[in-house]
Order: C-alpha cells, then structure tokens, then sequence
C-alpha cells in the first residue's frame, strides 16, 4: 500500500490552550482519503481490509479517514451493472446478479455497521465509509459517518443516482442531507455526481461544511475541475476518494463478465483509475490526484484556511442576495405508506 508522505503535526490536543499574548491559530486535522478496492462479493473480507487499511493509516496520525465510494458492497461496473435488464424484459441471469448484489449489502444499523464504529473507536478516527445499503429489498448507494470515539453519527442516502445506477438502487430523501459538527470541524458528504447539483451543495453549505467528502466513482481527469469548483464554492477542504481496482479485483468470467470489453482485458487491466484528491478552500491541491494504484493519500488541513476563503466568497453569507435568490430544502423523510392507529382515528372522529 501506497502512502503518500505528509510532514508531522504537533502531538498536542487539537484545541490548545491559547496565549491571550499571542496571536491564536487555528487547529490542524491530518486526514486521508483511502484508495482501494473492494472485494467484490465478499463483504466480510472487505470489512477485514477495511480495517487494515484505517489501522495503517491511523498508524500515520490520521484523524479522518475517507473511503470511496460504495466500498462495502461494491461499485458493479462492466456488463452486470446492468443486470440484464433491457426496456419491457429482465432476464433470469440478472435477477440472480441482482440477488447476489443484494445479499453483499449491509442494513443500517446492522452488525456491520457495529463493526465500523468499533474499528473507528479502536483507531481512534473519524471514519466516512462509502456502502451499499440494504432496506428490506431497495438498495441505497449510502456513506456513513462515525466518530472517534466509535459513535454512529448517522448517514447520507444519496439523492439521485447517476444513469443505470437508478435501476438497482433508490433514491434518497432530503432527511439524509446532513452536516456533522465533530471535534475536527463540520463534515458532510456527496456521493459521486450528486456534486454536480448545484442546489444540493448549496443546502450543505447553508448546512455549515468545513470537511466536504465527496466518495465517488469517476476517475476521469475532468472529475479534479468539479472537486476544485467545490472546494472554491463552498470555502471548505474537499476529500474525494474513489477506487483503484483492476480486472482480477472483480469475480472472472463467466461468473462476471465486462460487457463489450472482457476479451481485451487481462487480470491486471486497470478497470477504474482513482484520481483520489485533498483539496483546500482556496482550491490548491494538497495531495494527489493518485492515478499510480491502491494508496492511502493524506494532508494535513490547517482550519484557518476556511475563514481566509470565507472572506473573499461566503456564498450563504455575504455574497448571498436572499431578496433575489433562495432555496427551499425539504429535509423530512418521505415514505410511501403512513399508517394512522384506530385509536388516533376515534380520537381525530371525537372532535369533528
């Protein structure tokens, strides 16, 4: 496993006491965003290398640790990202594919996720874990959140799955649109891109974001223009993670199969690149992009860069025109049945 080098930090608290002599300087977060893959099909194993990979980088002073997107459950690309679904047909190969897909998603909450919050209170970390998630039978392309004392702090739904995506899993609601306050700053995530829409960023700023994740699948060149875009818009540090994986990092043929591509892959062709990064409210790269193989990709964030990009653009702030401009963010859960008691009903008839 790559590690790509960031100088030391002061072995301090996070908050020191401040000389009121002194000019006050903000706190410093190293954080690092995981570029792996996963193992497909094999959600335990994942798990296992999972917490290989946030012990080492923990071992590095890590306080926030980002995996890529849909990392527990996996990101099916190639042939069965499409599960033989065609417009009026579904064919048995793919509802078995499907089945499988299924069955490697976790439920929130769920022994998995237990086994998350333990790793990050073992490690002493922030964690944000890209996963499938399993609610009865739809799947949510979902990103945890965790603190470092091992505390489940909720999760994100993401809210519009990109093309094919939408037909094997649901749409998130507004109720998932979430900004954490941690003792490392205000974290949130975007999945992928959910981070080309512009109102949804727009309601995590409003939201207060310092550390904006953004897990995702896209490693093209063009993806590191929307991350710096992000970054500048929002006066906060962007930490996007995607996966390296290659051919063999997937089950073989014909078990899986690439559509249109399989013969001329061998095991090591490289199927999804990363271009994982770490960038700074005033848009400077501080590490990456990585586009070499799996590594772990680390910065340190100095807090105080945020209130220096704030003063020139704070787009909620003083460059908003609230009389001209303003977003409604319905951030309730939807459900599709409600169900009212008898009670409730006799109770409601009583004072018609």
């Amino acid at each position: 496993m790559a590690l790509v080098p960031v100088p030391p930090i002061h072995d301090g608290p996070l908050f020191p006491e401040v000389d009121m002599g002194a000019e006050p300087s903000a706190p410093t977060v190293r954080a690092t965003v995981v570029q792996a893959s996963t193992v497909f099909y094999d959600t335990p194993a994942t798990l296992d290398k999972a917490e290989r990979l946030l012990a080492e980088a923990a071992g590095h002073g890590s306080q926030l640790v980002v995996f890529p997107e849909a990392f527990v459950g996996g990101y099916p690309r190639g042939c069965t990202f499409d599960f033989g679904v065609t417009i009026d047909n579904r064919t048995a190969k793919g509802k078995e594919e499907f089945r499988r897909y299924h069955a490697s998603a976790i439920n929130v909450p769920g022994p998995e996720v237990d086994r998350l919050a333990a790793m990050a209170g073992k490690y002493k970390v922030h964690l944000v874990m890209g996963v499938i998630e399993r609610d009865r039978y739809t799947l949510y392309c979902t990103v945890l959140f965790f603190d470092s004392q091992g505390g489940y702090l909720g999760k994100h739904r993401k809210v519009m799955p990109t093309a094919l995506e939408r037909i094997i899993w649901g749409f998130g609601d507004g109720s998932t649109i979430q900004v954490f306050s941690t003792q490392i700053g205000k974290i949130g995530a975007a999945i992928c891109w959910e981070n080309r829409m512009p109102l949804l960023r727009t309601a995590m700023y409003a939201k207060g974001i310092e550390i904006y994740c953004a897990p995702t699948a896209d490693a093209r060149p063009i993806w590191q223009s929307s991350m710096t875009h992000v970054a500048l818009e929002g006066g906060c540090f962007v930490l996007s993670a995607n996966q390296f994986c290659r051919r063999k990092d997937y089950p073989p043929p014909p078990e899986y199969v690439f559509s249109g591509t399989e013969e001329e892959l061998i095991p090591d062709s490289v199927v999804c690149a990363g271009g994982s990064v770490i960038i700074s409210p005033s848009g400077s790269v501080l590490a990456g992009p990585n586009y070499d193989g799996e590594a772990l990709i680390s910065a340190d964030l100095d807090l105080g860069e945020i209130a220096r990009a704030k003063f020139d653009f704070d787009v909620v702030g003083h460059y908003s025109k609230p009389e001209v401009l303003s977003l409604i963010v319905r951030d309730h859960p939807t459900k599709p049945v409600t169900f009212t008691s008898a009670s409730e009903k006799t109770h409601e008839g009583a004072h018609k």
